[in-house]
Order: C-alpha cells, then sequence, then structure tokens
C-alpha cells in the first residue's frame, strides 16, 4: 500500500482552539516536506494505489508555491519528477494531448473511460511547473503538454454554451459542472500565461454555463447528502481563476457574484462540520481547499474581511481534524486540498502565478 501520509506531524490546533496563534507557514512547510515525498512516489507508480494522479496535481500546485516561498530546490524538483511522468504518459495517450489519470483508458488503448475534469487537474500540475521553470527549453516542454490538451478538450468538449463535457463518461455526453469547473480555470490560467484570447473565450465560456447552473442540486449521479463540497471546489475553480477577468456591472459578473453568494451562504452553514459530512471521505475532503476559494474571492471583492476570516477558522478546523484522524488515504485527500488554502493564505495569488511574475 502506498501511503505516505501528509502530516505525520501533528499542529497545536484542535477544532475549537481559534484562539490560538498558529504556526502558519511551519505547517505548511511540514506539509510541503511530506508532500514532495509523495509525489516522487507517485511519479514512479503506474497502476492506481489508493490515491490517483489528479490529487498529486493539488500537492504539486502548493509544492511549487512552497518553492517560490523557500526557494527549496527539492520542492520544485518534485514537481519536475511527477510533471515528466505525466508528460511521459501522454506521449503514449490515444487521443494525442490525453494525459493518463491512473485509472481508466491507459497510454496505447484506444477505448475505456478518460475524463476532461480529472486530467484537467492534472494539467494544471504541469503548467504551475512550467512557469516556474527558468530554462525556456523546459518551461515550453510542460507548456506544450499542456495546450495539447487543452487544443484536445477545446476541439472536442467545448460546447456552444460554454459548458464542457467530460470526455469519454458513459454515464453522459452533456456539459459537466466538474470539466467545466477545472478546466475553465486551466483555461483562464494559460490566458494569463500566453495570452492567447481563445483560451480567455474559453474560461468566460464556462462561467457563462456555471452561471446557470444551480451548485446544490447540479451533480446528478452522485449523494445529493454529500457531494456539495466537491461541487463547491471544483466550480469555484472556475470562479476564482476567472474573477480578475469579469467586468462589473456586467451581466456575467452580475450572475457570477450571484453564484458566490449562494456558495458562501451554502458554506457558512456547513463549514466547522455543521453539514455532518465527515471530511475523511472522499467528497468531504474537498473542504481543505475551500478556504482557498475563500480568501481568492476575499482578495478580489471589497469588504470581504469576513469570509476571510471564516476562511481562517475553517483552516483551523481542518488542522483539528487532521490531527485526530487516523493515517489513510482520504486523512491525506484533505490535507492535500488544504495544502492549496494555506498556500494562498500565506502568499496571495501564487497559484494562479505566471512566469511573468
Amino acid at each position: 500500500m502506498l501511503l505516505v501520509t501528509l502530516l505525520a506531524w501533528r499542529p497545536t490546533a484542535s477544532p475549537t482552539a481559534f484562539g490560538e496563534e498558529p504556526d502558519l507557514k511551519g505547517e505548511f512547510l511540514r506539509l510541503s516536506d511530506a508532500g514532495a515525498k509523495i509525489v516522487e512516489k507517485q511519479a514512479r507508480t503506474t497502476e492506481r494505489i489508493g490515491r490517483a494522479f489528479y490529487w498529486d496535481s493539488y500537492v504539486v500546485r502548493a509544492l511549487a508555491v512552497a518553492y517560490d516561498m523557500t526557494g527549496k530546490e527539492e520542492f520544485l524538483d518534485a514537481c519536475k519528477l511527477w510533471s515528466d511522468q505525466m508528460i511521459e504518459y501522454q506521449n503514449g495517450m490515444i487521443p494525442e494531448g490525453a494525459y493518463y489519470m491512473q485509472y481508466g483508458r491507459k497510454p496505447g488503448e484506444k477505448e475505456g473511460d478518460w475524463y476532461v475534469a480529472d486530467c484537467a487537474s492534472i494539467a494544471h500540475g504541469v503548467l504551475a511547473t512550467a512557469v516556474r521553470c527558468d530554462d525556456a527549453e523546459e518551461k515550453e516542454r510542460y507548456l506544450n503538454s499542456v495546450q495539447s490538451f487543452a487544443r484536445l478538450v477545446a476541439e472536442n468538449f467545448v460546447r456552444s454554451s460554454g459548458g464542457v463535457t467530460d470526455g469519454y463518461w458513459p454515464k453522459s455526453d452533456k456539459e459537466w459542472w466538474c470539466s467545466s469547473g477545472i478546466f475553465g480555470s486551466l483555461a483562464f490560467c494559460l490566458y494569463d500565461e500566453t495570452g492567447d484570447e481563445s483560451y480567455l473565450k474559453i474560461g468566460l465560456g464556462t462561467i457563462d454555463w456555471l452561471n446557470q447552473q444551480d451548485l446544490l442540486t447540479v451533480a446528478v449521479h452522485f449523494p445529493p447528502e454529500t457531494i456539495p463540497p466537491t461541487v463547491m471546489m471544483y466550480c469555484l475553480e472556475a470562479y476564482s481563476a476567472g474573477l480578475p477577468h469579469l467586468e462589473p456591472g456586467t451581466e456575467r459578473y452580475q450572475g457570477t457574484m450571484a453564484q458566490w453568494s449562494k456558495a458562501l451562504a451554502w458554506m457558512s452553514k456547513s463549514l466547522g462540520g455543521q453539514a455532518g459530512i465527515d471530511y475523511i471521505s472522499q467528497w468531504g475532503s474537498k473542504f481543505g481547499g475551500l478556504p482557498f476559494h475563500m480568501y481568492v474571492y476575499a482578495h478580489h471583492v471589497p469588504d470581504s474581511g469576513h469570509v476571510a476570516q471564516a476562511a481562517d477558522d475553517e483552516l483551523r478546523y481542518i488542522a483539528g481534524v487532521l490531527e485526530k484522524a487516523a493515517p489513510s488515504n482520504q486523512r491525506d485527500q484533505l490535507a492535500l486540498f488544504a495544502m492549496m488554502s494555506y498556500a494562498e493564505k500565506l502568499s496571495p495569488g501564487s497559484i494562479y502565478r505566471t512566469s511573468k511574475r
């Protein structure tokens, strides 16, 4: 069993100990040290053993920020090792540009399930690696990989509505919340990096489609009682990455703010364990990334200090949950999403940074 627990260390917080002043940087860097080891092991693992490459992508994105903060080459080396393996698998995938998910369709296979959402997460990890490479050829190789994937999706799975289908998935060939959210965020990030207007158009299209959805009921095929934190995590990826590209006062912006308001209202009744959803579970683990989105929102939307404070409180609650939980893959999953939240708290904007800044 491949399991290097992300939280072998013990944070000092408990779910209710909000009054203590935590060492957030120390906690994040200890997470990063453990995460780098996991990513290195995953880069050498072909078959899925309890986790998956899309999980790793969130560790890689956070490790890239840890590298920005510290200059520690071991963090960037882990990102490169993992991204190199993603490209090696990609080179053998059918269709061209697809990433191997560590499940479903394998390199060389012409049939089998293959999901846009999961692979868009992988692409985010490769892109985070690319923008931190000083060597131009190295950066170009990683960026070309991400653009090859983006081209595949743009040409085959982006619909006229702006929504994105989830690739080769037998349950549905319609626009899907998860693929729209994650690929939409990737499109915005690619636009920021390359200046290619076609990516901006795709990103804005996903916002338009998501603005028409009820985020609390959109996830058909999944358990309605426990799926909401997952829907929020992935749909808000498009909204968070897209915020700088929305013009206040427009219909698109107003629709986006309405969706944020609904999401934050749900969070106000659900964070801190209020929803009764186990944080140490496949769907509940995404609670770990919700403070990330809250911090992004608070950074871009005036008079949102209360949202940032709620994110701080939730991050302490998550640390307490992790402190008490027994080692498991799902505990790791909560921790890796929490790494995104730590990264945004400590280095605002670095998750979405480009090679220019």
